[in-house]
């Protein structure tokens, strides 16, 4: 729900199958918090009403999924088709959004699900923030410790060995991931006080 201070509220609307993407969704929750906005994890395979509610009353919500075999999670996808509520009534026209995802692969084909997010947001009439990092981990310098280390841009990507489960979770990851949610609760800040000036 809506804050009654001027912090935005942002909402981090995931789903991990097997705990790796809930440490990213954590991670992200985190950033956004440390960057001053009231920041709320939503499993979406459990939501409840009172949850839908949350999401209608943010001002940002950040989509999460593990990338499976090249899109996101069946939960996810039949969070999406819910959504369609709110693409009638346009609830959530004007949020930001943005995206993270994670899969067993440097690859794993994770673009085509942060673009299925991208889609998604745009059908709800949602803007889009991307991850302001430069790739990493792309010279004989650099290290797999930089952050966006496997190079993303439309959002935070991530990779977890297949076999482990998400103590395994890369600690660079965990830093992009922190960081989107820095960056989604800085822009939501600057939204919420435009808004208000405006009004």
């Amino acid at each position: 729900m809506r804050s009654t201070t001027n912090s935005p509220v942002v909402s981090i609307a995931y789903h991990s199958g097997y705990g790796h993407t809930v440490v990213l969704a954590e991670a992200v929750r985190d950033g956004a918090a440390q960057a001053g906005a009231v920041a709320h994890l939503i499993r979406v395979d459990e939501i409840t009403e009172e949850q839908w509610s949350v999401l209608d009353g943010s001002d940002a919500i950040i989509f999460g999924s593990p990338t499976y075999m090249g899109t996101a999670s069946g939960a996810f996808h039949a969070f999406a088709e819910a959504t369609s509520k709110r693409f009638l009534s346009g609830a959530w026209r004007d949020k930001l959004a943005a995206g993270f995802t994670n899969s067993g692969s440097k690859s794993g084909d994770k673009l085509h699900t942060l673009q299925f997010f991208t889609v998604l947001a745009a059908q709800l009439g949602m803007l889009w923030i991307g991850l302001d990092l430069p790739p990493g981990w792309n010279t004989s310098q650099a290290s797999e410790n930089d952050l966006n280390r496997l190079g993303f841009s439309l959002g935070a990507a991530a990779q977890s060995p297949a076999d482990l489960g998400a103590e395994a979770a890369h600690k660079a990851d965990i830093a992009t991931a922190e960081h989107l949610g820095r960056r989604v609760a800085h822009i939501a800040a600057k939204f919420v006080a435009g808004q208000a000036a405006a009004a």
